[in-house]
This record gives C-alpha cells, structure tokens and sequence, in this order.
C-alpha cells in the first residue's frame, strides 16, 4: 500500500484546453495514491479536452475556474504540458497571476513538457535551473533560465 505522504495537501492543477493527457492524468493519480486532493483549475467552467500527441482525448471536468480559486487554498501547483494548453494559459493574465502567487508564497511548483512557457510569462524562470521539452530551450534562456536537458 502506498505511503499517504501527501494525506491533506491540496493540489491546483492549472489547466486549459489542450493539455496533454497523459501528463495531467499520471500527476493526479500519483498525488491522489499520495493522500492528496487535487482540483482542476481552468480559464472557464465545464470540461476541457485533453490531447494524446495531436489526437482529441478525453475531457475532464473543471472543478474551479482562476477566477474562484485562490492560491491561498492550496499547498502546491501542477501545470502539465501539451503545447495548447500551456499556451493558452500563459495569454491570460488570471493565470500568469496565480502563478505567481505560489511563487511569492514560495509553495512548489511543477511543470512538465511545455508547462515552463507558463512560468516564463509570468517571469519566474530568472536564475532557474529547469527542464522542459527541448523546443522550449531559447524561450527558457531568454527568460533568464537555465536549461538542462
């Protein structure tokens, strides 16, 4: 049985339209197998559909729009990649903000494939050291990261 290392953490998971499934699904799986809760937070109420490569996938539900959620409320934040979703993200002010908030609140923050263009935009990345999926590599730098592959 795995260890409830995380039992009454609360996880955002910052997603839009287009994330990639797999890299949304297996990070909330883990966290939930870990003991902990995890919302979706989105742009906009309802579902949103996920991508596997550049195939449609399945929807998930959005539990909280940024608009309603409050950094506060949570221990830590989850922005999966997909190369829509995180850019989709990093356009709306809403969700450059409440990155940041759990910058400044100095909770964790993980990101995977193109997730780190999210924190570029919200200008996190300067003196960082970070992966991403390569073609982000320039992006990352010219915001002061970084990169490792």
């Amino acid at each position: 049985m795995a260890k409830r290392v995380l039992k009454g953490k609360r996880i955002a998971a910052l997603v839009a339209d287009g994330f990639e499934k797999v890299e949304l699904t297996i990070p909330m799986k883990a966290l939930k197998l870990a003991g902990a809760k995890v919302d979706i937070v989105s742009l906009r109420e309802g579902s949103i559909r996920g991508v596997n490569l550049h195939e449609p996938a399945s929807r998930v539900d959005v539990t909280k729009t940024i608009a309603q959620a409050n950094s506060g409320e949570y221990d830590a934040l989850l922005v999966p990649g997909g190369f829509i979703n995180p850019d989709l993200l990093r356009q709306s002010e809403e969700a450059r903000e409440f990155v940041r908030a759990f910058d400044r609140e100095k909770k964790p923050i993980a990101s995977l494939c193109h997730g780190p263009w999210v924190l570029a935009s919200a200008g996190l990345l300067k003196g960082r050291t970070l992966t991403s999926w390569p073609g982000l590599r320039d992006d990352l730098v010219n915001a002061g990261a970084t990169w490792l592959d």
